[in-house]
């Protein structure tokens, strides 16, 4: 009788605790009330490894189907968020190492394709084009137990996708858009461990604003 093909296999154990454990690392050091008084360069250095990891693991191919899973399952554009938005930052900050933080971070038409037209150009063009209430605002709100605090934090999907600059800063704030994001990745991955660990920071889903 033939061994079932189980995951994580040995050569996928090595590299998922490699990444997994970096990611715990870099999340402890973001998620710490102190992160955001460091200098803009160290946190812009420490926010770009934790995108990366995180789309390093995006890859492995249970958690492509947790992804999946949420597109079919979850509130409209989340699963966008967290595979094609985290990836776009990722794909953005490694392709264009110009920056050395994130109120700098810029794109435009001409600059992502100025050698072809990529991944970057192919979000851009679809990201332009979501709307609710004729804006690319996507409204969650998070609660932090260990502060008792709640906040409103907003993605935005660019307006419109042409040769004007679109700053990341935009699109995702530094200190509150970055706690959401790096707790969107936490939870998914965390659908691979086991763990009795009580979250701190819970995400209340989308909340929807309507247009006044």
């Amino acid at each position: 009788m033939e061994k079932q093909n189980l995951r994580p296999n040995k050569k996928e154990k090595i590299a998922l605790t490699l990444f997994y454990n970096r990611f715990y690392d870099l999340y402890d050091e973001l998620s710490h009330q102190d992160f955001f008084k460091n200098e803009p360069s160290y946190r812009f250095y420490k926010i770009r490894e934790i995108f990366s990891v995180y789309k390093e693991l995006l890859g492995y191919e249970p958690i492509k189907y947790h992804i999946q899973l949420i597109k079919n399952t979850r509130p409209p554009l989340e699963g966008v968020i967290v595979s094609e938005l985290f990836g776009f930052v990722r794909n953005l900050l490694l392709h264009f190492p110009v920056f050395d933080n994130w109120e700098d971070v810029y794109i435009s038409k001409d600059l992502a394709t100025w050698n072809k037209a990529g991944t970057i150009h192919k979000f851009l063009l679809k990201s332009s084009q979501i709307k609710i209430d004729d804006k690319g605002t996507i409204h969650y709100r998070i609660w932090e137990k260990s502060k008792k605090l709640m906040t409103d934090i907003s993605i935005n999907f660019p307006e419109k996708y042409d040769d004007s600059q679109i700053f990341l800063k935009d699109i995702i704030s530094e200190k509150e858009g970055i706690k959401l994001c790096i707790s969107f990745m936490k939870q998914i991955l965390d659908t691979q461990v086991v763990s009795d660990e009580d979250e701190d920071i819970q995400i209340m889903s989308q909340v929807y604003i309507p247009k006044m």
